[in-house]
């Protein structure tokens, strides 16, 4: 689960870390209040969306020589115009896609005096299963960027869970940013903060970009993204209160609310597979046979016939679609529940696609014969392989 910028600073302000005073605004009404609460005379108003590259992004309404989501206010007219040109408009950014997100609140900040940007981010290293920090002296840019045309810059320090963040850890972390004086003492509280941070809060991905020295010297965290682990979230009451479903696809919410594992793409063959991996290799051989998945729908292993059946609705809702292809292995699932459920979705919703159906393993013989018997006009598949070359032969002749 993803969370706004001004909730990120919040969660991490109440671990200790640096952030500056800010106000969160939902009408261009409450603009110069929020400015009268900070002290000035630099304003910084920011859109809040889940999505990177704001200060770049350009908003469909206002033209390409409009300003982007992050702007500088000198005066507290310059926040309220601002705002009013910001708010319930489309914000486009390299993150968003071409559809933008809509812009439904912001951020007003205290300005501040900056004299270095960095990079700092935390994640877990799959290849140790430890925390590990990513950092680099090229902070506000894309560190995308930043890893294809100078690797050289990018730094990563493992955390040993038993020992934490060591001094030494954050001695290394601060010596890589080039840190001097106070900012380097700073940092050498900042990284247990922001570890503290991530393992008490189940966070996947926590970035700070840029993370600032002042010309006071000291640090700030100036931007957050974080980013929570969705399997943790019933541990967690305060981060499940800052969802935004706002900032969500319809169908991945309510995905959600069957304990579904889906992700909307931009393609237009939907998919219901049983486990992720299956899934990733129905996404790739469709590609490989020259089109592209509608989504990422993982229905689990012990799925139900009210599970599969909201899975499909979901999958059909989607005006993308233009041919679905089921592709199940019955470990744990059964094939004659992923039958039933099938035929329990497409009596209710209807089917104006074509319906590739591979079913293999549990009950599969039993599976096969709920499909073979019923009215539904269903394209059997042998393999995978086959499944897939099948569902692309009949979007492409359709």
């Amino acid at each position: 689960m993803n969370i706004h910028e001004h909730q990120a600073k919040a969660v991490l302000k109440s671990f200790g870390a640096p952030v500056a005073e800010g106000v969160a605004i939902f009408s261009a009404d409450e603009a110069a209040k929020a400015a009268d609460q900070l002290p000035g005379p630099l304003w910084v108003v920011k859109s809040q969306i889940h999505a990177g590259g704001r200060g770049k992004g350009k908003f469909k309404e206002l033209g390409p020589d409009a300003k982007g989501g992050v702007r500088l206010a000198f005066t507290k007219d310059d926040v309220v115009a601002h705002a009013k040109e910001m708010l319930g408009n489309t914000l486009v950014t390299h993150q968003t896609g071409p559809d933008g997100k809509q812009v439904n609140r912001l951020y007003i900040e205290d300005g501040a005096d900056i004299e270095t940007e960095l990079y700092l981010s935390l994640l877990v290293d799959r290849a140790t299963s430890h925390v590990a920090f990513v950092v680099s002296t090229e902070g506000g840019m894309d560190i995308e960027d930043v890893a294809h045309s100078t690797p050289e810059k990018i730094q990563t320090f493992d955390v040993n869970p038993d020992d934490g963040v060591t001094p030494e850890v954050a001695g290394k972390i601060a010596d890589a940013l080039n840190l001097k004086d106070a900012a380097h003492e700073d940092m050498l509280s900042l990284a247990g903060i922001l570890y503290k941070a991530f393992c008490e809060k189940d966070m996947s991905m926590l970035e700070v970009n840029p993370l600032i020295v002042m010309k006071d010297g000291h640090l700030r965290v100036l931007d957050a993204k974080v980013s929570f682990d969705g399997n943790a979230l019933f541990r967690h009451d305060d981060i499940m209160a800052l969802r935004d479903t706002t900032e969500e696809d319809d169908k991945e919410i309510e995905a959600s609310k069957y304990d579904l594992a889906y992700v909307a793409l931009d393609g237009n063959i939907g998919c219901m597979v049983n486990g992720a991996g299956l899934a990733m290799a129905t996404m790739d051989i469709i590609k490989l046979y020259g089109a592209e998945p509608a989504n990422f729908l993982d229905v689990g292993g012990g799925a139900t016939k009210e599970k599969v059946t909201a899975a499909f609705k979901i999958i059909t809702a989607d005006p993308n679609v233009k041919g679905i292809l089921v592709n199940i292995f019955g470990g744990i699932m059964r094939c004659d529940v992923i039958a039933e459920g099938v035929l329990a979705a497409v009596k209710e919703v209807g089917l104006s696609v074509p319906l590739v159906v591979r079913l293999e393993g549990t009950n599969v013989e039993l599976g096969k014969k709920i499909i073979n018997e019923s009215d539904l006009d269903v394209i059997s598949a042998d393999d995978l392989d086959d499944a897939a070359q099948k569902i692309v032969a009949a979007v492409k002749g359709a």
